[in-house]
């Protein structure tokens, strides 16, 4: 096995102590890779607190330099002056326990506000001024021969929620799940959404429940697909985003949601 030297960040609410450890990176049939991908909700804006900043042996996230390092919150880097807590260390954390032996690697590529259109070919986000489906071909093309990509979680919809985006999400969002999966070449490569915020201070209207109903007939249109609800989960105050709890929460219902797509 490789070893490699990792300089890692850990914060915590009154302190920031500077820490190194060597890991050996594992042997690719025991690396599970996860693409986080969408917006805002799976690049997480929930409040940071110790647990959140606490590394898992088991888990390591890919950074902006494309360097492996230990997982801890914020994993995404698209507004760095906002991003906080979101589903995917939560998400790493269950498949950990449920499979011993094994390191979970994710890559985040997820960018708050970007449309379904920033994650078509030569997209561009102008507020972050990225190219969301071209960095994360970038990021997971870098990596997946290190180990086995397992799966791409799906957290997006909010920004396509208008009439005229509405009516022609279900084709968009079935083209993204066939060019992860070309692009990996895993035609049954397992893709998890999840399902957008309900909350009551905003009543969805019909463009909304639109989109929602794309994630969820997501399973009957193309196969190895999956989708975790976001039922009685709340928000950070802004009526957007789940708070800390919640998308710890909804990270355990992706899990759940992958479970239902592995043989037994």
């Amino acid at each position: 096995m490789a070893r490699i030297l990792i300089i890692a960040f850990a914060s915590c609410v009154a302190c920031s102590d500077v820490w190194a450890a060597e890991f050996d990176l594992p042997e690719r049939e025991s690396f599970h890779l996860f693409v986080l991908a969408g917006q805002s909700n799976m690049a997480g804006r929930g409040r940071l607190d110790d647990a959140a900043t606490k590394p898992h042996a088991n888990i390591w996230m890919l950074d902006q330099s494309l360097t492996w390092v230990p997982a801890i919150d914020p994993l995404h880097f698209d507004k760095p002056s906002v991003v906080g807590v979101g589903p995917g260390r939560s998400f790493a954390s269950a498949y950990a326990d449920a499979n011993p032996g094994i390191t979970v690697g994710l890559i985040p590529c997820a960018v708050g506000g970007s449309p379904i259109a920033a994650w078509k070919p030569g997209g561009y986000h102008a507020s972050t001024k990225t190219h969301p489906w071209d960095d994360a071909c970038t990021r997971i093309t870098a990596v997946i021969d290190s180990g086995i990509l397992k799966g791409v979680l799906w957290h997006q919809g909010e920004s396509d929620a208008k009439p005229e985006l509405a009516a022609i999400y279900e084709a968009a969002l079935d083209d993204v799940v066939l060019r992860f999966r070309s692009l990996c070449k895993q035609p049954a490569l397992p893709f998890i959404a999840g399902q957008m915020g309900q909350f009551e201070e905003q009543p969805w209207d019909h463009a909304k429940k639109q989109v929602d109903a794309v994630h969820r007939g997501l399973a009957s249109r193309l196969k190895h697909t999956a989708f975790a609800s976001s039922d009685g989960l709340k928000h950070k105050g802004d009526e957007i985003h789940f708070d800390t709890p919640s998308a710890c929460t909804l990270g355990r219902r992706y899990f759940q949601a992958f479970s239902t797509l592995q043989s037994p």
